[in-house]
């Protein structure tokens, strides 16, 4: 096999496509949670106590 140009490197392809499925089940979670308890826009201050 004098053309090295056409191997592919199933071991890195696979870690990209185990990365993209991390990454997918990350946002879904995200999403799911942030549904569940919305992220604030700013911090609410407390009025401080005299």
């Amino acid at each position: 096999m004098s053309n090295d140009d056409n191997l592919i490197d199933f071991n890195a392809e696979r870690g990209k496509r185990i990365h993209d499925l991390h990454d997918k089940k990350l946002n879904e979670m995200r999403q799911v949670f942030e549904q569940v308890f919305p992220l604030t826009k700013g911090k609410k201050k407390k009025p401080k106590k005299r």
